[in-house]
């Protein structure tokens, strides 16, 4: 499996230009609604978005050494308790993970990467390359249901498609 540098480049900052615009639309809808249970598998907009803010963080420290963001995948919901309040940790978790894509070398992207799964009891190791890929996957797998779940609330759901992100920043 193949990405470069580049890719991951690319891709965080696509994930920081969507979560800008996630940010707008978060605004505009209120906390009553972000918080609201609109049946999608972590509930609600806001539990769905600090889902995808801990996933960032906990592959950022897979990837780096930084620290680990508490709980695990259950508590993943609860990280921020109000729009404004993620706007800020997201605003500052992408600005890491565009650092960390701008420093990165083709080398980093090759061999093993071992961690402890919590969900599976054990050791796993899977190629760099696949986690972040995953990383990446995962952001946008979930800001879909974000996506649907603006949609289904009468929100003004941004522009998803990678084609149309602006060529020049800035990003976050």
């Amino acid at each position: 499996m193949m990405i470069t540098p580049e890719y991951c480049l690319t891709m965080a900052r696509y994930n920081a230009w969507q979560n800008k615009q996630l940010k707008a639309a978060f605004q505009a809808l209120g906390d009553k609604e972000l918080g609201k249970d609109r049946k999608a598998f972590f509930g609600s907009i806001l539990a769905t978005a600090n889902h995808v803010l801990w996933g960032d963080r906990l592959w950022l420290s897979r990837f780096t050494g930084v620290p680990a963001p508490a709980g695990a995948i259950a508590e993943s919901t609860g990280l921020t308790d109000s729009g404004a309040q993620w706007a800020v940790e997201r605003f500052r978790t992408d600005g890491a993970l565009i650092q960390w894509a701008e420093r990165l070398r083709a080398v980093e992207l090759s061999g093993p990467l071992s961690w402890h799964s919590v969900i599976l009891g054990r050791e796993i190791s899977k190629p760099k390359a696949l986690c972040v890929l995953h990383l990446f996957n995962h952001q946008t797998h979930h800001r879909g249901q974000i996506h649907a779940m603006l949609t289904a609330a009468g929100a003004e759901a941004p522009v998803s498609d990678l084609a149309f992100m602006p060529e020049e920043g800035p990003w976050l």
